[in-house]
């Protein structure tokens, strides 16, 4: 980087900030979190621009923040650049709404304005639910519950503080509360049980006022016999509430509402909900405005109080789960008499509403799936879930004109709907934690960018609260899918608060002995069933190590140290000839649509533990903690077990005894985990590459290897061979995918396959980000960046812009002819290394700013700050 004093020209500035958040939100409503961490982006004209200090304050009004006056905390001025700091004042007080405010200086020590205000509002905190009680009906049925209470005092605020297991739909004075659908998200109950803050104070009247509740089953009260044994869970019971509704008033005062034998309950006309089977409604049971004040409710009885799952109470912290679009059928067909099937368009996730006019009594039936069978019907088969019903809701009707009904409690995975019973109109209900993207890709190459695009639908279809393998089969959150897919998930969307309470799940599911299963949550399913599998496990390290570099966060690691720590060390454990034994390893390749691969899994196992072990010890590192040594000493050992036994060092590849041919995830994976001696790499990258020419330029990966075939080649120059991988269109391809009609990634590379909507194979697209377009994460939060567009083969332009918690970063390069333009933008208090493909001469703009290049194996390379930058060069 060109020295920002010794040139004579002056780097940009001053700072403005341009977005506020809290543990990540903008503006959180009821957070848990005792010291919540406050964080801004900073912008700035010009180029070279950097942070040296901030001042940050929190106070009670908006006005006083506004102004810099801080009587709740005022952090002073900080030497610092740092883009994120935990409050450090007295301690929060409980159902407090705090405003704040941020100022930065910035190289030159020049002060910029006051940020705009942000806010935080805590939640219960230690003051828990106060005399709250857990209750229901103990019926089969959904239950409804009621309260009716009066406001006779001006309000100035009313909040309503309420966990419902699993799932509860809020109702006050006849209107919905919020807009969450499957809400409080999937945990372990008996460890953590997450609580929802509302703000209901526009729902409130004078007089009389009536809150009112419908309860879900969801994973609490499965009653589906599945392989998973969800409906044996150790936390299984029927559908409970907890609720505190705080009312205070313009004077100061409060009123109180707690959840407890005084509510009144009913069965509801919802006679069925599950996850897996779908739901039944009786639409004649209904009971119109029993949610709203007036409504008689002599006929019900009083709650039931239960007994409180042993989870700890905490605020929900992630997204929430919600409706993101409504889309219409694009085909409606009648394969039989009485039948329709509808055709979305798409595969997705959700549910459909229905609108029907039909006599009382009519059953209709919603059967949802993502292919046809040979005769139009919809195919929906699940061998893992007891009985027939799979995916199939029933609506029975009450006869009374035009009607309309939506599942409440159990989302699908599907693009058609089957309807019988009743001619009805569907619309499909997406819905998904609703998570921001952060990233747009585009390419000159029509297959790349729609490759992309079936990735991030795939995932954001997986994401309910947890990263599950598949929306319609299992909504298992499988650690190996999450595992591989991460780096293309926050690639394309921002998960900080997703991935953090995810952490929190593993964390819980967690054993003693500090083994994890293979899914997270589990009800006690996965430590013995398909394990020990080291690379569906290693997910924990692996995504605490990248926490720190998608978002810089270290709180996170400080908070998970002990529990990762005890999981590494349980794998040293249980190692046998310094191997580690791993049973599923590179799930489905082609030609195994059974699952295993015919390869050992111990060299997988083996090679992730590696890595695993090298990101344990590089928390540590951040941390400050003594374990590093022996951790990496620990993996040094590994390493070389690793090399004598699958490392054919005569023929220069990687093999074992259970090989039926080359396997190319034995090869690729030791090349990118930096576990093949250096006398060998050249070896083993020749015979990588010489098998996929042999195979006509076709990969025969399976989950693990898919992600990093493409990279590996590219590394080591041969950016050719993975293009001609990436485009190819005949099977096994992603290419083959979508000429079958795949608008999502599939879980087998076989056309028949069981899941149209498993992210684990598709993560090429990390190597279309990183490579094609050419931008990478290097370190902390962004603070380094590296830019080199290495993949440019068969490609004539690409563009990635990401946003990141330090801002706006993007790249844009174009080749014409010889010529290669490449922009790139860098966001205040970040450094870019610029590789630019270059055959000599190149132009920087502006070139006073950007310094002279150094030159490495075809690139021109530049050191560049905050700014947009532009650099065209002349390509060999």
């Amino acid at each position: 980087m060109a020295d920002l004093t010794d040139d004579g020209w002056t780097p940009g500035g001053p700072l403005a900030v341009s977005k506020l958040t809290v543990e990540y939100a903008e503006q959180p409503l009821g957070t848990d979190v005792a010291r919540p961490r406050l964080a801004w982006i900073a912008t700035a004209p010009g180029f070279g621009a950097t942070q040296s200090a901030y001042q940050v304050v929190v106070a009670s009004t908006p006005e006083l923040a506004a102004a810099g006056t801080g009587e709740v905390w005022d952090s002073g001025q900080v030497a610092s650049s740092a883009v994120q700091v935990a409050y450090d004042g007295p301690a929060l007080a409980a159902r407090t709404r705090y405003h704040w405010a941020v100022r930065l200086w910035d190289g030159l020590d020049r002060a910029g304005q006051w940020s705009r205000p942000g806010w935080f509002e805590t939640g219960v905190l230690d003051e828990g639910f106060g005399a709250a009680q857990w209750i229901g009906a103990g019926t089969e049925a959904a239950p409804l519950l009621r309260r009716g209470f009066t406001v006779d005092h001006p309000v100035a605020s009313a909040r309503l503080y309420v966990s419902g297991l699993a799932y509860a739909e809020l109702r006050l004075n006849g209107q919905r509360v919020g807009d969450a659908v499957l809400d409080p998200g999937f945990t372990d109950y008996d460890e953590t049980v997450l609580y929802v803050t509302h703000d209901i104070t526009e729902l409130l009247q004078t007089g009389e006022n009536v809150v009112g509740a419908e309860l879900g089953r969801g994973f609490y009260g499965m009653t589906t016999p599945n392989v998973w044994r969800w409906h044996q869970a150790p936390w299984t019971g029927d559908p409970r509430l907890i609720a505190r509704l705080v009312i205070t008033h313009t004077d100061g005062t409060e009123t109180e509402l707690v959840s407890d034998e005084s509510w009144r309950v009913t069965s509801g006309p919802t006679l069925s909900d599950s996850l897996y089977a779908g739901e039944t409604y009786d639409a004649r049971l209904a009971l119109p405005g029993w949610d709203a004040p007036g409504f008689d409710d002599s006929g019900w009885v009083d709650a039931v109080v239960l007994a409180a799952p042993r989870g700890r109470l905490k605020a929900q912290e992630h997204e929430p789960i919600r409706v993101v679009e409504e889309v219409a059928p694009v085909a409606i067909t009648a394969p039989r008499d009485g039948v329709q099937v509808f055709d979305f368009g798409r595969t997705t996730a959700g549910w459909a509403r229905l609108r029907v006019t039909a006599a009382a009594g009519t059953k209709i039936r919603l059967l949802y799936g993502e292919t046809l069978l040979p005769d139009g019907l919809v195919s929906a088969v699940n061998q893992h879930v007891e009985g027939s019903r799979f995916q199939c809701d029933e609506y029975i009707a009450s006869g009374n004109g035009v009607e309309e009904w939506e599942p409440r409690f159990s989302y699908k995975g599907f693009r058609y709907v089957e309807v019988e019973g009743a001619e009805v109109s569907l619309t499909l209900k997406v819905i998904h934690s609703d998570v921001r993207s952060v990233s747009r890709f585009a390419a000159s190459a029509p297959l790349y960018e729609r490759i992309e695009q079936a990735m991030r639908r795939t995932v954001l279809n997986n994401l309910h609260g947890i990263p599950t393998d598949t929306p319609a089969f299992e909504k298992n959150g499988w650690t190996g899918d999450a595992q591989v897919g991460a780096p293309t998930m926050a690639g394309q969307l921002d998960l900080a608060r997703f991935f953090t309470k995810w952490l929190g799940d593993l964390r819980d599911s967690q054993h003693d002995d500090g083994q994890l299963p293979v899914i997270v949550p589990s009800g006690g399913w996965g430590f013995e069933e398909l394990s020990p599998a080291t690379e569906w496990s290693t997910v924990y390290p692996f995504i605490l190590r990248e926490m720190h570099r998608w978002y810089g966060d270290e709180r996170v690691l400080a908070q998970h140290w002990d529990s990762v720590l005890r999981y590494v060390d349980w794998e040293l454990a249980r190692l046998d000839d310094g191997l580690s034994l791993s049973v599923l390893g590179d799930w489905l390749p082609p030609g195994y649509p059974g699952g295993p691969p015919p390869e050992d899994g111990r060299l997988t196992g083996t090679a992730y533990l590696y890595r695993a072990l090298l990101a344990t010890a590089e928390i540590g590192e951040i941390l400050g903690r003594d374990e590093v040594s022996r951790l990496r000493k620990s993996a040094s050992e590994l390493a070389d077990a690793f090399n004598r036994e699958f490392l054919d060092r005569a023929a220069g590849v990687y093999r074992t005894a259970k090989d039926p041919e080359y396997r190319q995830t034995s090869n690729a994976v030791p090349l990118a985990f930096a576990l093949v001696p250096a006398d060998q790499v050249e070896r083993v990258v020749a015979g990588l590459v010489a098998d996929v020419a042999e195979r006509g330029f076709h990969l025969n990966t399976g989950c693990l290897g898919v992600g990093v075939l493409l990279p590996v080649l590219t590394a080591y120059g041969h950016a050719d061979v993975a293009a001609k991988i990436a485009l190819q269109r005949t099977y096994p391809s992603w290419g083959y995918w979508l000429d079958e009609g795949a608008d999502t990634m599939w879980e087998m590379w076989e056309a028949d396959t069981r899941s149209r909507n498993h992210y684990f194979q598709g993560t090429v697209v990390q190597w279309l980000l990183e490579n094609v377009a050419g931008l990478r994460n290097v370190s902390d939060g962004w603070k380094k960046i590296l830019v080199r567009p290495d993949a440019t083969a068969e490609v004539d332009s690409a563009s990635l812009r990401m946003d990141t918690v330090r801002g706006r970063v993007a790249v844009t390069w174009r080749r014409i002819g010889r010529v290669f333009h490449l922009e790139v933008q860098v966001p205040v208090g970040s450094t870019a290394t610029i590789h630019v493909p270059s055959a000599g001469e190149v132009t920087a703009v502006p070139a006073p700013y950007a310094g002279d290049a150094s030159f490495d194996d075809g690139y021109a390379v530049y050191t560049v700050g905050s700014g947009h930058w532009s650099f065209t060069s002349r390509t060999s």
